[in-house]
């Protein structure tokens, strides 16, 4: 081997290459580890109002690891996420030093069981605050974004009353019951197709400005599940209905 140039060159060739990449990253680490890399500006942007620099230096600073080059974004993004409030995260580096990240907020609509909210695109989240200016929504798991979409289609449909929606309640068997602000409880049932709530609504409404007219703001329930007509119960009357099978208490 030693009388073989050729092959001398080649070993000679292969240490250099070898040397050659040893020096590089030797430099390259010696680089990384310079201190104008280490991470020195957080800079949090996007439309937040119930996360402030107290919640992100307890919950997420320690979390942030490594420097410009070494810095896992995936794990600042899931650090992020954990913070109650946070529906979406975006994160990027700026050269050379700084880490931008862009933060998007459930926008709660109402309450949800005991102790979450729901959003007004009806995802349940966990957030350690009470409201009690928000409606109130309840219903089987994972049932949300139907109730959240018939809440608005009860806030059009009985909007002639005069009211705002307070409760929207979904039974485990699936029949629906709302209370509006002025004290009324409506029992709506079950769908039995995509029309049976909107009728039983416009039968309702129908009949309403009879009813005020009669009992004023008496009224506190009514119960619109019967097949032709509905009941109703208001102070100084039992029951009405408009059903032949059921029984007409007047005052």
């Amino acid at each position: 081997m030693w009388n073989n140039p050729r092959q001398l060159n080649i070993i000679a060739s292969t240490l250099y290459v070898a040397l050659l990449a040893i020096a590089l990253a030797s430099a390259g680490l010696w680089l990384l580890q310079r201190p104008i890399f280490a991470l020195r500006t957080l800079l949090i942007d996007g439309d937040i109002q119930h996360i402030n620099q107290l919640i992100v230096r307890k919950r997420v600073l320690h979390k942030i690891r490594g420097n410009f080059f070494t810095l896992n974004l995936d794990s600042v993004r899931v650090a992020f996420e954990q913070i109650p409030w946070v529906r979406y995260v975006s994160v990027r580096r700026v050269w050379p030093n700084a880490l931008i990240v862009m933060l998007e907020e459930y926008k709660p609509l109402g309450t949800w069981g005991r102790n979450q909210f729901v959003s007004i695109d009806g995802k349940v989240f966990t957030a350690n605050e009470t409201n009690d200016k928000l409606p109130m929504f309840s219903g089987p798991i994972g049932s949300a974004p139907n109730v959240v979409a018939r809440y608005y289609d009860f806030q059009k449909w009985f909007s002639p009353i005069g009211a705002k929606l307070e409760k929207v309640t979904l039974s485990p068997c699936y029949a629906w019951t709302i209370k509006l602000t002025n004290g009324m409880q409506i029992e709506l049932g079950r769908e039995h197709n995509k029309d049976t709530l909107s009728s039983r609504a416009r039968r309702l409404l129908v009949a309403w400005p009879m009813l005020t007219q009669h009992w004023g703001n008496n009224i506190k329930y009514i119960d619109l599940r019967y097949p032709n007509g509905f009941a109703i119960r208001a102070i100084g009357m039992r029951f009405i209905s408009d059903d032949p099978k059921a029984k007409k208490l007047h005052p």
